[in-house]
């Protein structure tokens, strides 16, 4: 997916100027009412889905004015492409996330996508309270300098273009300003039924 993206970054680069996208009309939202809420339990609902296997990645942005020497970060299975034209990228955050503060407020990130032997890695940056990033290989990203971790797939520097509700989670869109993928032929690291494959 990474590679694709910056293929068409590319091409945008040396075609020339295009029409913009037509805006679509944003859709009627309302509120769903407890009377037609579906009876289906968390547990069952997070087995259900477990069968559906995730990419994972490390979301990070730099250290900001707060934590001037601590940058942000924590590990992500619900990173997503999200348009070409323009390139946008999105991710879903936990609204009691304590990282997520860190990076509104940093308006950019870097989605790590992570490799399969980086599980070690993976559950560092899952974990609360700790200092994620000792031990940690990185350089800053070109754009937004939010960390960028050595031996990763790939990495998408972005900037926060929207975030939306969406139930207990935000949905957070990011435009992407660089972009690029280590080119190996490693595998992914992916999540299933709760563990890592």
């Amino acid at each position: 997916m990474a590679a694709a993206a910056v293929r068409y970054l590319r091409s945008v680069e040396a075609a020339p100027e295009r029409e913009p996208v037509e805006v679509l009309p944003r859709p009627e939202l309302r509120c769903v009412g407890e009377d037609e809420r579906a009876p289906v339990g968390q547990a069952e609902f997070r087995r259900v889905l477990g069968n559906f296997a995730t990419g994972v990645a490390v979301v990070t942005a730099p250290a900001s004015a707060d934590a001037p020497h601590t940058p942000a970060g924590f590990a992500c299975q619900s990173f997503s492409a999200l348009s070409l034209d323009p390139p946008l990228v999105a991710f879903m955050v936990g609204r009691t996330s304590t990282t997520w503060p860190r990076i509104a407020r940093a308006g950019v990130f870097c989605v790590n996508v992570l490799s399969a032997g980086q599980g070690e890695l993976c559950r560092g940056f899952a974990v609360s309270g700790a200092d994620k990033f000792a031990g940690v290989a990185y350089d800053a990203a070109p754009a937004s300098g939010s960390p960028r971790l050595a031996g990763t797939l790939a990495w998408i520097d972005c900037t926060i273009h929207a975030v939306h509700t969406g139930g207990d989670h935000l949905i957070v869109v990011g435009r992407v300003d660089a972009l690029g993928a280590s080119g190996g032929d490693e595998a992914p690291l992916l999540f299933h039924k709760g563990r890592f494959l």
